[in-house]
């Protein structure tokens, strides 16, 4: 009679396992809906699969969907009080919802923010993005309502104790936010030397380029891609040229490399390509160009807001 059962249910077991797969793909190529369409049917069959509750508020979290990535993950949560990471998600999507809202809704949610990354840090010593998110948080967060510098360094004191990079960064990122730019700069420096990978170089840029010193945001990129060689460097450097109108040979070239060599793994459209070989175009005065550059954008994407207004800007030469 089991042997029976069990040949019976395999089917339906094999089906259920085939959904979860089909999502984590669907997950991993950033196909939510896709991964979303097939989850809320396998969940409503199953409300206490656990891997697909997680699946699914991960498919609403991408598509900023917070109320319903919340009641999964609070249901994760439920079901399994000492995981650290349940917690860690619950909160994040939970803080999210919070800079979705006035700010008034939004205090009534930061306390239960800050309790959910809290348990993720004590439950678990070792992770690094529940410490990394109470870094942010009590940075971000007025003192009258819990916001603590000296708190925010206590947790990036954790994360140096587990790693060396994520420490500096988090350090880099603190004075940054409390506009000591020579701290800033200085531990970003410190983490780059130590990690060297393309986060640490982007965290260094975005720095450079927020303290507005285009030229050493530049140097930066070059140094990246020296060491990485990633075609995404190369539109890095065209966008920066671009925006600050400097070096506009060097950022004319550097795109047009992108565009040449492009893919989908670079990341950026390559619509953004022509949009900023637009933007140095207009720089130079170059109408023609800025016009024939624009319109590619404006061809590639027909609602490319951003360029629409470019072409606004360029036609007024």
């Amino acid at each position: 009679m089991n042997k029976f059962l069990y040949l019976l249910l395999f089917p339906i077991m094999v089906l259920g396992q085939t959904d979860l797969e089909n999502a984590q793909t669907f997950l991993k190529d950033k196909k939510f809906k896709e991964a979303e369409k097939i989850l809320v049917p396998f969940v409503t069959d199953n409300p206490s699969n656990i891997v697909a509750l997680e699946l699914l508020g991960d498919a609403y979290g991408h598509q900023k969907k917070w109320d319903d990535a919340i009641v999964q993950f609070k249901k994760l949560v439920d079901y399994d009080a000492q995981n650290a990471n349940y917690h860690y998600k619950y909160g994040g999507a939970l803080g999210m919802k919070a800079l979705s809202v006035n700010k008034f809704k939004a205090l009534g949610i930061i306390g239960d923010v800050k309790e959910a990354f809290l348990k993720a840090a004590e439950l678990d010593p070792e992770h690094v993005d529940a410490r990394w998110a109470l870094v942010e948080l009590y940075m971000q967060l007025p003192g009258i309502i819990g916001g603590s510098k000296s708190k925010s360094l206590k947790y990036a004191d954790e994360l140096e104790n587990l790693s060396k990079v994520d420490g500096y960064l988090a350090k880099g990122y603190i004075h940054e936010y409390d506009k000591e730019p020579e701290l800033a700069e200085e531990y970003y420096k410190k983490a780059l030397n130590i990690g060297g990978s393309v986060n640490c170089f982007d965290k260094l840029t975005n720095f450079y380029e927020n303290q507005q010193q285009p030229e050493k945001a530049i140097k930066n990129i070059e140094s990246a891609y020296e060491k990485h060689n990633r075609n995404a460097m190369h539109y890095q450097i065209g966008k920066v040229c671009a925006d600050y109108n400097i070096q506009l040979e060097k950022g004319e070239r550097c795109l047009k490399a992108y565009i040449k060599n492009h893919s989908v793994r670079d990341g950026v459209p390559i619509e953004w390509a022509y949009f900023r070989l637009a933007q140095i175009h207009k720089n130079r005065l170059d109408k023609e160009g800025a016009l024939k550059w624009i319109d590619k954008a404006l061809a590639t994407r027909v609602n490319f807001t951003q360029a629409k207004e470019e072409k606004e800007k360029i036609l007024r030469l």
